[in-house]
Protein backbone atom coordinates (compact mmCIF):
# COMPACT_ATOMS: atom_id res chain seq x y z
CA UNK A 1 0.00 0.00 0.00
CA UNK A 2 1.61 3.28 -1.11
CA UNK A 3 2.37 5.71 1.79
CA UNK A 4 -0.02 8.39 3.22
CA UNK A 5 0.61 11.69 2.24
CA UNK A 6 2.43 14.71 4.73
CA UNK A 7 1.96 18.05 4.43
CA UNK A 8 5.22 19.08 3.90
CA UNK A 9 5.35 22.00 1.01
CA UNK A 10 8.79 21.82 1.21
CA UNK A 11 9.20 18.03 0.08
CA UNK A 12 9.98 18.02 -3.89
CA UNK A 13 7.09 16.52 -6.49
CA UNK A 14 7.51 14.20 -8.63
CA UNK A 15 5.79 13.13 -11.80
CA UNK A 16 4.34 10.38 -13.87
CA UNK A 17 6.07 10.03 -17.71
CA UNK A 18 3.53 10.37 -19.89
CA UNK A 19 3.82 10.46 -24.09
CA UNK A 20 7.29 12.39 -23.17
CA UNK A 21 5.90 14.95 -20.66
CA UNK A 22 6.30 14.92 -16.98
CA UNK A 23 3.13 15.50 -15.51
CA UNK A 24 0.96 14.99 -12.62
CA UNK A 25 -1.78 12.80 -12.01
CA UNK A 26 -5.25 13.44 -13.08
CA UNK A 27 -6.76 12.88 -9.48
CA UNK A 28 -4.56 15.57 -8.22
CA UNK A 29 -3.45 13.74 -5.58
CA UNK A 30 -0.28 12.36 -3.60
CA UNK A 31 1.72 10.18 -1.47
CA UNK A 32 5.19 10.18 0.07
CA UNK A 33 8.28 8.08 -0.51
CA UNK A 34 9.64 7.81 2.98
CA UNK A 35 12.81 5.77 4.30
CA UNK A 36 12.50 2.73 5.58
CA UNK A 37 15.79 3.30 8.25
CA UNK A 38 13.92 6.66 9.33
CA UNK A 39 10.57 7.39 8.46
CA UNK A 40 11.21 11.01 9.39
CA UNK A 41 13.08 11.37 6.26
CA UNK A 42 10.35 12.09 3.31
CA UNK A 43 12.35 11.58 0.28
CA UNK A 44 9.65 12.93 -2.23
CA UNK A 45 6.11 12.81 -3.41
CA UNK A 46 4.87 11.15 -6.31
CA UNK A 47 1.68 11.42 -8.34
CA UNK A 48 -1.09 9.07 -6.97
CA UNK A 49 -2.51 7.68 -10.34
CA UNK A 50 -6.20 6.50 -11.45
CA UNK A 51 -7.27 4.80 -13.87
CA UNK A 52 -7.19 7.41 -16.07
CA UNK A 53 -3.52 7.95 -16.09
CA UNK A 54 -3.09 4.41 -17.51
CA UNK A 55 -5.37 5.08 -20.16
CA UNK A 56 -3.50 8.62 -21.20
CA UNK A 57 -0.04 6.10 -20.75
CA UNK A 58 -1.19 3.47 -23.10
CA UNK A 59 -2.62 6.33 -25.55
CA UNK A 60 1.01 7.81 -25.68
CA UNK A 61 2.40 4.03 -25.91
CA UNK A 62 0.07 3.08 -28.82
CA UNK A 63 0.89 5.99 -31.23
CA UNK A 64 4.45 5.46 -30.09
CA UNK A 65 4.51 1.82 -31.28
CA UNK A 66 4.92 1.91 -35.20
CA UNK A 67 7.28 4.46 -35.63
CA UNK A 68 9.43 2.69 -32.87
CA UNK A 69 8.67 -1.21 -34.38
CA UNK A 70 10.29 0.52 -37.28
CA UNK A 71 12.86 1.75 -36.06
CA UNK A 72 15.82 -0.75 -37.22
CA UNK A 73 16.90 -3.37 -34.11
CA UNK A 74 20.87 -1.91 -34.79
CA UNK A 75 19.50 1.85 -34.34
CA UNK A 76 16.94 0.54 -31.21
CA UNK A 77 20.45 -0.80 -30.03
CA UNK A 78 22.54 2.30 -29.38
CA UNK A 79 20.33 4.80 -28.03
CA UNK A 80 20.53 1.74 -25.58
CA UNK A 81 23.89 1.58 -25.30
CA UNK A 82 23.52 5.47 -24.69
CA UNK A 83 21.43 4.52 -21.87
CA UNK A 84 23.52 1.99 -20.14
CA UNK A 85 26.76 5.11 -20.58
CA UNK A 86 24.36 7.54 -18.40
CA UNK A 87 23.56 4.23 -16.11
CA UNK A 88 26.99 4.00 -15.62
CA UNK A 89 27.64 7.26 -14.88
CA UNK A 90 25.32 7.64 -12.86
CA UNK A 91 25.77 4.52 -10.39
CA UNK A 92 27.17 6.21 -7.06
CA UNK A 93 23.82 8.71 -7.23
CA UNK A 94 21.30 6.27 -7.96
CA UNK A 95 22.85 3.59 -5.60
CA UNK A 96 22.49 6.56 -2.73
CA UNK A 97 18.92 7.55 -3.58
CA UNK A 98 18.10 3.41 -3.98
CA UNK A 99 19.06 2.54 -0.72
CA UNK A 100 17.54 5.78 1.30
CA UNK A 101 13.44 4.80 -0.12
CA UNK A 102 14.45 1.21 0.17
CA UNK A 103 17.02 0.47 2.76
CA UNK A 104 19.46 -2.48 1.38
CA UNK A 105 23.03 -1.39 2.10
CA UNK A 106 25.19 0.47 0.14
CA UNK A 107 26.96 -2.12 -1.35
CA UNK A 108 23.78 -4.31 -2.43
CA UNK A 109 21.94 -1.30 -4.39
CA UNK A 110 25.56 -0.63 -6.21
CA UNK A 111 24.42 -4.03 -7.79
CA UNK A 112 21.34 -3.47 -8.15
CA UNK A 113 22.21 -0.44 -10.51
CA UNK A 114 24.79 -2.79 -11.98
CA UNK A 115 22.73 -5.29 -12.98
CA UNK A 116 20.64 -2.57 -14.66
CA UNK A 117 23.51 -1.43 -16.60
CA UNK A 118 24.93 -5.05 -17.16
CA UNK A 119 21.23 -5.99 -18.48
CA UNK A 120 21.50 -2.53 -20.94
CA UNK A 121 24.62 -3.65 -22.53
CA UNK A 122 23.77 -7.16 -23.12
CA UNK A 123 20.66 -6.55 -24.13
CA UNK A 124 21.87 -3.96 -26.73
CA UNK A 125 23.83 -6.50 -28.07
CA UNK A 126 20.93 -8.14 -29.21
CA UNK A 127 19.77 -5.42 -31.46
CA UNK A 128 22.83 -6.59 -34.03
CA UNK A 129 21.51 -10.17 -33.72
CA UNK A 130 17.67 -11.03 -32.50
CA UNK A 131 18.48 -14.16 -34.45
CA UNK A 132 15.81 -15.85 -36.54
CA UNK A 133 16.67 -18.92 -38.71
CA UNK A 134 16.75 -20.05 -42.07
CA UNK A 135 15.70 -23.82 -43.07
CA UNK A 136 15.37 -26.20 -46.08
CA UNK A 137 11.83 -26.03 -47.62
CA UNK A 138 9.89 -28.85 -48.72
CA UNK A 139 9.57 -27.61 -52.47
CA UNK A 140 11.81 -27.26 -55.29
CA UNK A 141 12.29 -23.38 -56.26
CA UNK A 142 11.34 -22.33 -52.02
CA UNK A 143 12.84 -20.59 -49.32
CA UNK A 144 11.77 -21.02 -45.69
CA UNK A 145 12.69 -18.82 -42.65
CA UNK A 146 11.63 -16.91 -39.26
CA UNK A 147 11.92 -13.85 -37.91
CA UNK A 148 11.31 -12.05 -34.98
CA UNK A 149 8.57 -9.10 -34.67
CA UNK A 150 7.63 -7.29 -31.33
CA UNK A 151 4.62 -8.50 -29.46
CA UNK A 152 2.82 -4.66 -29.25
CA UNK A 153 2.37 -2.82 -26.11
CA UNK A 154 3.75 -4.29 -23.28
CA UNK A 155 2.54 -3.33 -18.81
CA UNK A 156 5.44 -3.63 -16.69
CA UNK A 157 4.57 -4.41 -12.82
CA UNK A 158 7.33 -4.25 -10.48
CA UNK A 159 7.91 -4.63 -6.81
CA UNK A 160 10.21 -3.08 -4.48
CA UNK A 161 13.31 -5.39 -3.69
CA UNK A 162 15.22 -4.77 -6.61
CA UNK A 163 13.84 -0.79 -7.76
CA UNK A 164 15.97 -0.52 -10.80
CA UNK A 165 17.24 -3.99 -11.48
CA UNK A 166 14.04 -6.19 -12.72
CA UNK A 167 12.42 -3.03 -13.97
CA UNK A 168 15.52 -3.06 -16.21
CA UNK A 169 14.93 -6.70 -16.75
CA UNK A 170 11.30 -5.85 -18.50
CA UNK A 171 11.84 -2.77 -20.15
CA UNK A 172 15.14 -3.29 -22.01
CA UNK A 173 14.23 -6.51 -23.41
CA UNK A 174 10.86 -5.01 -24.33
CA UNK A 175 12.72 -2.09 -26.23
CA UNK A 176 15.08 -3.75 -28.18
CA UNK A 177 12.57 -5.77 -29.51
CA UNK A 178 10.68 -2.83 -30.83
CA UNK A 179 7.81 -2.88 -28.16
CA UNK A 180 6.33 0.16 -26.89
CA UNK A 181 5.64 0.39 -22.49
CA UNK A 182 3.55 1.25 -19.44
CA UNK A 183 5.79 1.08 -16.97
CA UNK A 184 4.26 0.60 -13.02
CA UNK A 185 6.71 0.63 -10.74
CA UNK A 186 6.38 -0.12 -6.90
CA UNK A 187 5.01 2.18 -4.82
CA UNK A 188 7.80 1.96 -1.76
CA UNK A 189 9.84 2.83 -4.50
CA UNK A 190 8.82 5.24 -6.80
CA UNK A 191 12.36 7.26 -7.38
CA UNK A 192 14.75 4.54 -8.55
CA UNK A 193 12.26 3.64 -11.77
CA UNK A 194 11.77 7.10 -11.91
CA UNK A 195 15.84 7.54 -12.25
CA UNK A 196 15.80 4.96 -14.99
CA UNK A 197 12.82 6.76 -16.80
CA UNK A 198 14.49 9.91 -17.04
CA UNK A 199 17.74 8.31 -18.06
CA UNK A 200 15.96 6.64 -20.75
CA UNK A 201 14.66 10.28 -21.74
CA UNK A 202 18.37 11.53 -22.10
CA UNK A 203 19.47 8.57 -23.94
CA UNK A 204 16.94 9.85 -26.57
CA UNK A 205 14.21 6.89 -26.53
CA UNK A 206 11.26 8.65 -28.78
CA UNK A 207 8.29 10.36 -26.60
CA UNK A 208 5.53 8.07 -25.63
CA UNK A 209 7.66 4.70 -26.21
CA UNK A 210 8.14 4.72 -22.28
CA UNK A 211 6.02 5.70 -19.99
CA UNK A 212 6.00 5.73 -15.98
CA UNK A 213 2.75 6.14 -13.87
CA UNK A 214 3.31 5.98 -10.21
CA UNK A 215 0.57 4.98 -7.48
CA UNK A 216 -0.93 2.44 -5.82
CA UNK A 217 -1.21 -1.55 -7.25
CA UNK A 218 -4.41 -1.87 -6.04
CA UNK A 219 -5.77 1.34 -7.60
CA UNK A 220 -4.02 1.54 -11.01
CA UNK A 221 -2.40 -2.43 -11.81
CA UNK A 222 -6.14 -3.67 -12.55
CA UNK A 223 -6.71 -0.92 -15.35
CA UNK A 224 -3.51 -1.58 -17.15
CA UNK A 225 -3.76 -5.41 -17.07
CA UNK A 226 -7.56 -4.74 -18.35
CA UNK A 227 -6.57 -1.84 -20.96
CA UNK A 228 -7.52 -3.84 -24.25
CA UNK A 229 -4.87 -2.51 -25.90
CA UNK A 230 -2.23 -4.03 -23.71
CA UNK A 231 -0.90 -6.64 -25.25
CA UNK A 232 1.48 -8.19 -22.74
CA UNK A 233 1.96 -8.21 -18.84
CA UNK A 234 5.13 -8.80 -17.51
CA UNK A 235 4.84 -9.03 -13.44
CA UNK A 236 7.19 -9.49 -10.62
CA UNK A 237 5.70 -9.74 -7.11
CA UNK A 238 3.64 -12.11 -5.00
CA UNK A 239 1.81 -15.22 -5.79
CA UNK A 240 -1.43 -14.05 -5.12
CA UNK A 241 -1.74 -10.85 -6.97
CA UNK A 242 0.19 -13.25 -9.84
CA UNK A 243 -2.37 -15.65 -10.27
CA UNK A 244 -5.22 -12.99 -10.14
CA UNK A 245 -3.14 -11.29 -13.07
CA UNK A 246 -3.06 -14.51 -14.74
CA UNK A 247 -6.47 -14.86 -14.65
CA UNK A 248 -7.37 -12.17 -15.98
CA UNK A 249 -4.73 -11.75 -18.96
CA UNK A 250 -6.49 -15.63 -19.83
CA UNK A 251 -9.73 -13.75 -20.22
CA UNK A 252 -8.57 -11.42 -22.09
CA UNK A 253 -6.23 -13.19 -24.28
CA UNK A 254 -2.98 -11.35 -23.36
CA UNK A 255 0.44 -12.57 -23.16
CA UNK A 256 1.58 -12.88 -19.35
CA UNK A 257 4.41 -13.64 -18.15
CA UNK A 258 5.01 -14.21 -14.31
CA UNK A 259 7.90 -13.99 -11.68
CA UNK A 260 6.48 -15.08 -8.16
CA UNK A 261 7.61 -16.26 -4.80
CA UNK A 262 10.37 -19.01 -3.74
CA UNK A 263 11.06 -21.05 -0.88
CA UNK A 264 14.42 -21.80 -1.63
CA UNK A 265 16.86 -24.18 0.07
CA UNK A 266 20.60 -24.66 0.69
CA UNK A 267 21.96 -28.42 1.09
CA UNK A 268 25.32 -28.80 3.50
CA UNK A 269 26.68 -32.11 2.85
CA UNK A 270 28.72 -33.42 5.47
CA UNK A 271 32.07 -33.08 3.54
CA UNK A 272 31.12 -29.12 2.79
CA UNK A 273 33.65 -26.57 4.09
CA UNK A 274 31.71 -25.56 6.32
CA UNK A 275 33.04 -21.93 7.14
CA UNK A 276 32.05 -21.21 3.18
CA UNK A 277 28.75 -23.03 3.58
CA UNK A 278 28.40 -20.54 6.84
CA UNK A 279 29.39 -17.34 4.90
CA UNK A 280 27.00 -18.35 1.69
CA UNK A 281 23.96 -18.87 4.07
CA UNK A 282 24.45 -15.75 5.74
CA UNK A 283 24.80 -14.00 2.38
CA UNK A 284 21.94 -15.71 1.51
CA UNK A 285 19.44 -15.40 4.18
CA UNK A 286 20.23 -11.75 5.28
CA UNK A 287 21.19 -10.08 1.83
CA UNK A 288 18.82 -7.70 1.22
CA UNK A 289 17.71 -8.39 4.43
CA UNK A 290 15.89 -11.24 3.33
CA UNK A 291 13.75 -9.86 0.57
CA UNK A 292 14.51 -11.79 -2.12
CA UNK A 293 12.48 -13.85 -4.12
CA UNK A 294 15.77 -16.28 -4.38
CA UNK A 295 16.26 -16.01 -0.41
CA UNK A 296 18.01 -18.67 1.28
CA UNK A 297 15.04 -19.47 3.53
CA UNK A 298 16.18 -23.22 4.16
CA UNK A 299 19.27 -24.90 5.44
CA UNK A 300 18.99 -28.66 4.59
CA UNK A 301 22.01 -29.31 6.87
CA UNK A 302 23.74 -33.24 7.28
CA UNK A 303 23.23 -34.43 10.75
CA UNK A 304 27.13 -34.94 10.83
CA UNK A 305 27.83 -31.43 10.80
CA UNK A 306 24.22 -29.91 12.08
CA UNK A 307 25.50 -29.17 15.68
CA UNK A 308 28.33 -27.30 14.27
CA UNK A 309 26.79 -25.22 11.58
CA UNK A 310 24.00 -24.27 13.64
CA UNK A 311 26.19 -22.98 16.26
CA UNK A 312 28.41 -20.91 13.57
CA UNK A 313 25.71 -19.84 11.61
CA UNK A 314 23.60 -18.53 14.62
CA UNK A 315 27.13 -16.40 15.98
CA UNK A 316 27.89 -15.24 13.48
CA UNK A 317 23.90 -14.28 12.43
CA UNK A 318 23.60 -12.58 15.99
CA UNK A 319 26.37 -10.55 15.44
CA UNK A 320 25.41 -9.21 11.97
CA UNK A 321 25.18 -5.28 12.08
CA UNK A 322 21.41 -4.04 11.51
CA UNK A 323 21.08 -0.72 10.72
CA UNK A 324 20.80 2.75 8.38
CA UNK A 325 21.80 0.83 4.75
CA UNK A 326 23.67 4.65 4.25
CA UNK A 327 26.12 3.93 7.01
CA UNK A 328 29.09 1.74 5.78
CA UNK A 329 29.44 -0.37 8.53
CA UNK A 330 26.01 -1.73 8.19
CA UNK A 331 25.52 -5.14 6.85
CA UNK A 332 21.60 -5.72 7.52
CA UNK A 333 19.07 -2.56 6.43
CA UNK A 334 15.43 -2.86 7.29
CA UNK A 335 12.34 -4.23 5.96
CA UNK A 336 10.20 -1.95 3.84
CA UNK A 337 7.40 -1.35 5.47
CA UNK A 338 5.31 -1.58 8.41
CA UNK A 339 2.85 -4.08 6.67
CA UNK A 340 6.23 -6.10 6.31
CA UNK A 341 7.40 -5.87 9.31
CA UNK A 342 3.95 -7.15 10.85
CA UNK A 343 4.07 -9.68 8.45
CA UNK A 344 7.52 -11.10 9.06
CA UNK A 345 7.21 -11.22 13.01
CA UNK A 346 4.03 -12.78 12.61
CA UNK A 347 6.01 -15.93 11.14
CA UNK A 348 8.72 -15.77 13.86
CA UNK A 349 5.73 -16.19 16.34
CA UNK A 350 4.71 -18.97 14.42
CA UNK A 351 7.60 -20.50 14.42
CA UNK A 352 8.07 -20.23 18.21
CA UNK A 353 4.60 -20.76 19.03
CA UNK A 354 2.58 -22.99 16.47
CA UNK A 355 5.55 -24.82 14.90
CA UNK A 356 7.75 -25.42 17.91
CA UNK A 357 11.11 -24.69 16.42
CA UNK A 358 13.74 -23.52 18.24
CA UNK A 359 14.66 -19.75 18.47
CA UNK A 360 18.38 -19.74 17.95
CA UNK A 361 18.95 -16.59 17.65
CA UNK A 362 17.21 -13.16 16.38
CA UNK A 363 13.28 -12.39 15.96
CA UNK A 364 12.94 -9.21 17.71
CA UNK A 365 11.76 -6.16 16.41
CA UNK A 366 14.70 -3.11 17.06
CA UNK A 367 13.06 -0.22 17.90
CA UNK A 368 14.91 1.76 20.39
CA UNK A 369 18.24 4.28 19.56
CA UNK A 370 19.04 4.35 15.78
CA UNK A 371 16.50 1.76 15.68
CA UNK A 372 13.52 3.66 17.04
CA UNK A 373 11.89 5.59 13.61
CA UNK A 374 12.53 2.35 11.31
CA UNK A 375 11.30 -0.99 10.44
CA UNK A 376 14.16 -3.13 11.68
CA UNK A 377 13.97 -7.35 12.57
CA UNK A 378 16.89 -8.57 14.24
CA UNK A 379 18.78 -11.58 11.82
CA UNK A 380 16.83 -14.55 12.80
CA UNK A 381 17.98 -18.70 12.70
CA UNK A 382 15.24 -20.90 13.68
CA UNK A 383 17.16 -24.78 14.15
CA UNK A 384 15.21 -28.71 14.35
CA UNK A 385 12.79 -27.19 11.70
CA UNK A 386 10.75 -30.12 10.61
CA UNK A 387 10.18 -30.11 6.26
CA UNK A 388 6.13 -29.51 6.65
CA UNK A 389 6.09 -26.39 9.46
CA UNK A 390 5.05 -23.57 8.33
CA UNK A 391 8.24 -21.74 8.38
CA UNK A 392 9.55 -24.65 6.75
CA UNK A 393 6.89 -24.45 3.53
CA UNK A 394 5.35 -20.96 3.02
CA UNK A 395 7.55 -17.48 1.76
CA UNK A 396 8.60 -15.41 4.63
CA UNK A 397 10.45 -12.45 2.82
CA UNK A 398 12.30 -11.10 5.28
CA UNK A 399 15.25 -11.78 7.52
CA UNK A 400 14.20 -15.46 8.95
CA UNK A 401 15.75 -18.68 7.76
CA UNK A 402 15.52 -22.32 8.97
CA UNK A 403 17.61 -24.77 9.21
CA UNK A 404 16.57 -28.58 8.83
CA UNK A 405 18.34 -31.36 9.51
CA UNK A 406 18.66 -34.44 7.35
CA UNK A 407 20.52 -38.02 6.86
CA UNK A 408 21.01 -38.82 2.99
CA UNK A 409 21.57 -37.22 0.17
CA UNK A 410 17.93 -38.15 -1.42
CA UNK A 411 16.67 -37.15 1.59
CA UNK A 412 17.84 -33.71 1.56
CA UNK A 413 16.53 -33.15 -2.44
CA UNK A 414 12.82 -34.77 -1.03
CA UNK A 415 13.13 -31.88 1.56
CA UNK A 416 14.09 -29.38 -1.31
CA UNK A 417 11.64 -30.35 -3.71
CA UNK A 418 8.83 -30.83 -0.94
CA UNK A 419 7.42 -27.20 -1.37
CA UNK A 420 4.96 -25.40 -3.48
CA UNK A 421 8.08 -23.25 -5.60
CA UNK A 422 11.00 -24.01 -7.49
CA UNK A 423 13.02 -20.96 -7.74
CA UNK A 424 16.26 -21.40 -6.97
CA UNK A 425 18.49 -24.53 -4.74
CA UNK A 426 22.33 -24.75 -3.88
CA UNK A 427 24.30 -27.50 -2.32
CA UNK A 428 27.48 -27.30 -0.75
CA UNK A 429 29.80 -30.34 -1.23
CA UNK A 430 33.01 -31.39 -2.10
CA UNK A 431 31.99 -34.38 -3.90
CA UNK A 432 31.72 -34.07 -7.50
CA UNK A 433 29.00 -36.92 -7.71
CA UNK A 434 26.92 -35.66 -5.13
CA UNK A 435 27.08 -31.94 -6.73
CA UNK A 436 25.72 -33.43 -10.26
CA UNK A 437 23.45 -35.36 -8.78
CA UNK A 438 21.78 -33.02 -7.44
CA UNK A 439 22.36 -30.48 -10.28
CA UNK A 440 20.13 -33.02 -11.90
CA UNK A 441 17.32 -34.02 -9.24
CA UNK A 442 16.75 -30.53 -7.98
CA UNK A 443 13.71 -29.49 -9.74
CA UNK A 444 14.08 -25.52 -9.63
CA UNK A 445 14.63 -22.73 -12.23
CA UNK A 446 18.22 -22.00 -11.06
CA UNK A 447 20.95 -24.20 -8.87
CA UNK A 448 23.99 -23.52 -7.41
CA UNK A 449 27.33 -25.53 -6.41
CA UNK A 450 29.02 -24.15 -3.57
CA UNK A 451 27.40 -20.52 -3.44
CA UNK A 452 24.01 -19.47 -2.27
CA UNK A 453 20.73 -19.42 -3.77
CA UNK A 454 21.44 -15.32 -4.66
CA UNK A 455 23.37 -13.88 -6.91
CA UNK A 456 22.19 -14.98 -11.17
CA UNK A 457 23.97 -13.25 -13.78
CA UNK A 458 21.74 -11.35 -16.44
CA UNK A 459 23.41 -13.33 -19.68
CA UNK A 460 21.93 -16.70 -18.07
CA UNK A 461 18.14 -16.99 -17.88
CA UNK A 462 15.97 -16.23 -14.28
CA UNK A 463 12.85 -17.78 -13.37
CA UNK A 464 11.80 -21.13 -11.94
CA UNK A 465 9.04 -23.95 -11.61
CA UNK A 466 5.58 -24.67 -10.21
CA UNK A 467 4.44 -21.79 -8.26
CA UNK A 468 6.91 -19.29 -8.92
CA UNK A 469 5.83 -18.90 -12.24
CA UNK A 470 4.24 -19.54 -15.84
CA UNK A 471 6.89 -20.81 -17.41
CA UNK A 472 8.47 -17.99 -19.05
CA UNK A 473 12.25 -16.75 -18.18
CA UNK A 474 13.77 -12.85 -17.67
CA UNK A 475 17.28 -12.36 -18.48
CA UNK A 476 19.62 -14.00 -20.94
CA UNK A 477 18.38 -14.68 -24.76
CA UNK A 478 15.48 -16.27 -23.23
CA UNK A 479 13.47 -13.12 -22.41
CA UNK A 480 13.58 -12.23 -26.18
CA UNK A 481 10.78 -15.20 -26.90
CA UNK A 482 8.44 -12.95 -23.92
CA UNK A 483 8.80 -9.85 -25.87
CA UNK A 484 8.83 -10.82 -29.70
CA UNK A 485 6.79 -13.34 -31.62
CA UNK A 486 7.83 -15.63 -34.49
CA UNK A 487 6.57 -15.12 -38.15
CA UNK A 488 7.19 -18.00 -40.88
CA UNK A 489 8.48 -16.44 -43.91
CA UNK A 490 8.30 -18.48 -47.26
CA UNK A 491 9.61 -17.22 -50.25
CA UNK A 492 8.51 -19.25 -53.74
CA UNK A 493 10.15 -18.38 -56.54
CA UNK A 494 9.22 -21.64 -59.08
CA UNK A 495 6.88 -19.18 -60.79
CA UNK A 496 4.01 -21.84 -60.02
CA UNK A 497 1.60 -22.94 -57.54
CA UNK A 498 3.20 -25.69 -55.28
CA UNK A 499 1.09 -27.15 -52.90
CA UNK A 500 3.39 -28.45 -50.01
CA UNK A 501 2.56 -31.81 -48.11
CA UNK A 502 0.39 -32.42 -51.46
CA UNK A 503 2.19 -32.06 -54.79
CA UNK A 504 5.26 -34.48 -55.25
CA UNK A 505 7.86 -34.26 -57.55
CA UNK A 506 10.29 -36.27 -58.74
CA UNK A 507 14.32 -36.57 -57.90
Amino acid sequence: MAKAAKAKSSVKKYYNYIGGEWVPSSSKDWFDNTNPADTNDVIGRFPQSNADDIRAAVSAAKNAATAWRRTPAPRRAEILFKLGEILRANKDQYSREMTREMGKVLKETGGDVQEAIDCTYFTAGEGRRLHGFTTPAEMPNKFAMCVRQPVGLCGLITPFNFPMAIPSWKLIPALVCGNTVVLKSGEDVPLSALNLVKACEQAGIPKGVVNLVNGDGGEIGPALVGHPDVRLISFTGSTATGKIIAEQCARDNKIVSLEMGGKNAIIVMDDADIDNAVEGSLWGAFGTSGQRCTASSRLVVHKKVYKKFVTQLSDRASRLRVGNGLDRRTEVGPVINQQAMDKIHGYIDIGRRHDGAKLATGGEILNKGSHKNGYFISPTVFADVSPKMRIGQEEIFGPVTSVIPFSTLDEAIEIVNGVAYGLSSAIYTQNVNHAFYAMQELYTGICYVNSATIGAEVHLPFGGTKGTGNGHREAGTQVLDIFSEWKSLYIDYSGRLQKAQIDEFEI
